[in-house]
């Protein structure tokens, strides 16, 4: 299966989608803000990305772009869980600068599984 980076300042939902994503057959690297993202990035070189977009010391937002001018095809999710409205704002702008696909918080491990499946098979953005 794949690597997957989870870039996420909640350290329950980091935890939480690391379980998932292990149960699931995944190797799955944690960092807790888009700096150490970065560098995470760099060490273990993963195969697709999950990141939060409202995060302390580096955005998710200047993550994406950052990731996206490393490696290009790159898969990336922005997950994010601020208020509805701009919760999507955040998402579409997410997408806008290099995400593959967004997903709003709350989501189901199910449609967790299906969007990292969907992006590690090209169907999804890029």
């Amino acid at each position: 299966m794949a690597k997957i980076l989870v870039i996420d300042d909640e350290a329950l939902l980091a935890k939480s989608l690391s379980i998932i994503l292990a149960k699931a057959g995944h190797t799955v690297v944690t960092a807790e803000n888009g700096k150490l993202g970065l560098e995470a990035f760099a060490r273990e070189q993963p195969d697709l990305v999950i990141t939060d977009i409202i995060m302390p010391v580096m955005e998710g937002i200047e993550a994406i772009q950052a990731l996206r001018s490393q490696a290009p095809h790159l898969p990336i999710i922005a997950v994010s869980g601020g208020g509805r409205t701009k919760n999507l704002e955040f998402l579409r702008i997410a997408e806008k600068l290099g995400a593959n696909a967004a997903l709003p918080k709350p989501f189901t491990k199910e449609q967790l599984l299906t969007i990292v499946g969907n992006c590690l098979a090209g169907k999804v953005g890029g």
